[in-house]
C-alpha cells in the first residue's frame, strides 16, 4: 500500500514527534498571542499592549523549548541568548527616532540570517532528508540571505554609509540576470542532491543577489524595501519551522511573512508607488531620484514675531510633522506650542501622513512620547477634506508629503503619491532648514507657493522662537 506524500513529507521534517500534548498547547498559547500582539499594533491606543502581548509570547515561546527539547547544548544556547539580549537591550535603548528604521533594518536582516543558518545546519546534520526537506532548505537559504544582505545594504542607505540615490552598475541587466540565473540554478541543484557545500554556494549567491536587489532602489523608496524584506523574513523562517519540525517557527513565519506583505503593499500604495517598479525599475539603467542641489527660485519668509501673529489670530491650525520634527527631535516643543494654541480657544490637530518620518507609524510613536493626545492625530483621509477650512497650515520638517507634484499623473518621482492638501489651506508656515529637498530629492512648487511662508532654522530652535513670540502676542 503506497504511503501518503503529505504524512511522509512530515515524517521527514519531524513535525509534532515526540512533542507532547501540553507543550503544543503552550505553543497555540503562543501563537494566539502573536496573532493578539498584530491586532494591537494597529492602533496607536493598543499599541503598547499587542508589545507586552508579543513579547509575553516569545518569552513563553523560549521557556517552552527549552522544556521540551531538553539540556543538550544548554550552556551554549544560555550564553548566546544573554549575549544577544545585552545587544538588543542596549541598541533598543540607545537609538534615536530618527534612527529607528535603521535598527529595524538591522533586526530584519539578523532574522533572515538566522534561518539562513539554521538550515545549513540541519542540512549538514540529517544528510539526505528527500526532496520536500531540501527544497525547503533551498528556499530559507535563497530567501533568509537575500534578506539579510538586503537588509544590511538599506541600513547603509539610511545611515547614509551608503549614497541613497539609487546605483546601476555598468551592464546592470546583464550582471544581476547572470546572477539571478546562477542562484536558481545553484538552489535547483540543492533540492536534488541535498549538498551542504552547494548549499553553502547558494548562500554566496544569494547574499549578492541581495545587494543587487537594492542597490537600484532610491532612498525614497527604501522604508518600502525594508518592508517587504521583512516579509521575506518571515518566510525564511516559516520554511525553517518545517525543517525543524517545529509548528511555532512555522506559525510565526506565516505570520510575519503575511503582515510585511500587506504593509508592503500598503505603504506602495500611500507613495503612489508599485513594489515592481521599486524593486525591478532600476534595471533600465536609468534613475528615479530627482535633483538634490537647493532651490534658487523666490520663495517669502519672515520671523517668529509675524508667524507667531498669524498662528495667534487664526482659528484653526493643522499641524504637519514630518522627518526634519525627529531629527531635531522636538516633538516636546512642539507639543508646548500646540497647548499655547488650544489654550487660545484655536482648533488644533495634527494631520499624519501615513509614511510621514521614514517608516508607517514613525510619526505616531513621536508624537507618543510628548504625550500627545490621540484624538488630536488624524489621519490623511480625514485631513484633506478639511484644509480649505484651515487658517493655517504648519508644516514642520516635512516635504515630500506636501508636494503638489505627486499630483501630476507623470513626470516626478512621486507621481500619484496620495499627499496632505497644505496648499488649499489659507496660509501655509513652512518650517525648514534650507532648501534643500525632501528625501525624494525633487523640488517642491509649494515652497513657491505665494500663501506660503517660510521659517528657516532647526525645527526646535525654531519652535522655541515661536512659543516664546507667541505667548507675547
Amino acid at each position: 500500500m503506497a504511503e501518503n506524500p503529505l504524512v511522509v513529507a512530515l515524517q521527514s521534517a519531524q513535525i509534532g514527534t515526540g512533542t507532547p500534548t501540553w507543550i503544543q498547547f503552550g505553543y497555540l498559547v503562543v501563537a494566539v498571542c502573536f496573532i493578539l500582539a498584530l491586532k494591537g499594533l494597529a492602533s496607536p491606543r493598543t499599541a503598547r499592549t499587542g508589545n507586552l502581548v508579543g513579547a509575553a509570547g516569545a518569552v513563553l515561546a523560549v521557556v517552552l523549548t527549552f522544556v521540551s527539547v531538553g539540556p543538550d547544548h544548554l550552556l551554549p544556547i544560555l550564553a548566546a541568548i544573554l549575549v544577544g539580549v545585552a545587544v538588543g537591550v542596549v541598541a533598543a535603548r540607545r537609538v534615536v527616532m530618527t534612527a529607528m528604521p535603521q535598527l529595524v533594518a538591522l533586526f530584519n536582516g539578523v532574522g533572515g540570517a538566522a534561518a539562513g543558518l539554521v538550515a545549513l545546519l540541519e542540512l549538514g546534520e540529517v544528510g539526505d532528508a528527500g526532496v520536500p526537506a531540501h527544497l525547503a532548505t533551498a528556499f530559507t537559504v535563497l530567501v533568509g540571505a537575500v534578506s539579510f544582505a538586503g537588509s544590511v545594504l538599506t541600513f547603509g542607505k539610511l545611515q547614509d554609509l551608503v549614497p541613497a540615490r539609487p546605483i546601476v552598475v555598468p551592464r546592470f541587466r546583464w550582471v544581476y540576470g547572470g546572477a539571478l540565473l546562477l542562484t536558481l540554478a545553484a538552489a535547483i541543484l540543492v533540492v536534488i542532491t541535498g549538498s551542504v557545500t552547494l548549499a553553502a554556494v547558494l548562500a554566496v549567491l544569494a547574499l549578492v543577489l541581495g545587494v543587487l536587489l537594492v542597490l537600484p532602489v532610491g532612498g525614497a523608496d527604501v522604508p518600502i524595501v525594508i518592508s517587504l524584506l521583512n516579509a521575506f523574513t518571515g518566510l525564511s523562517v516559516a520554511a525553517s519551522g518545517y525543517l525543524l519540525g517545529n509548528a511555532l517557527l512555522l506559525v510565526a513565519g506565516t505570520l510575519v511573512g503575511a503582515a510585511g506583505s500587506l504593509l508592503t503593499r500598503l505603504m506602495a500604495q500611500a507613495m503612489g508607488r508599485r513594489v515592481t517598479t521599486i524593486l525591478f525599475g532600476g534595471l533600465s539603467g536609468t534613475s528615479t531620484q530627482g535633483v538634490t542641489a537647493e532651490s534658487t527660485l523666490p520663495v517669502k519668509s519672515a520671523g517668529a514675531a509675524d508667524i507667531a501673529v498669524m498662528l495667534g489670530y487664526a482659528r484653526r491650525v493643522v499641524v504637519i510633522p514630518g522627518y526634519g520634527l525627529a531629527v531635531a527631535q522636538a516633538q516636546h516643543v512642539l507639543r508646548e506650542l500646540v497647548d499655547t494654541l488650544t489654550a487660545r480657544d484655536i482648533e488644533v490637530v495634527y494631520a499624519i501622513h501615513p509614511v510621514a518620518g521614514r517608516m508607517p507609524g514613525h510619526m505616531n510613536v513621536l508624537l507618543a512620547e510628548a504625550d500627545v493626545p490621540y484624538d488630536q492625530l488624524v489621519e490623511l483621509a480625514d485631513a484633506n477634506p478639511e484644509f480649505p477650512a484651515t487658517d493655517v497650515a504648519l508644516v514642520v520638517g516635512a516635504n515630500d508629503v506636501v508636494n503638489p507634484s505627486a499630483r501630476r499623473p507623470y513626470g516626478s518621482p512621486i507621481s500619484g503619491m496620495p499627499i496632505l492638501n497644505a496648499d488649499e489651506a489659507k496660509a501655509v508656515v513652512f518650517l525648514k532648514r534650507s532648501m534643500r529637498p525632501g528625501f525624494a530629492g525633487i523640488e517642491n512648487p509649494l515652497l513657491h507657493n505665494p500663501k506660503t511662508t517660510l521659517f528657516f532654522g532647526d525645527a526646535k530652535e525654531s519652535l522655541t522662537r515661536l512659543v516664546a513670540a507667541l505667548r507675547s502676542v
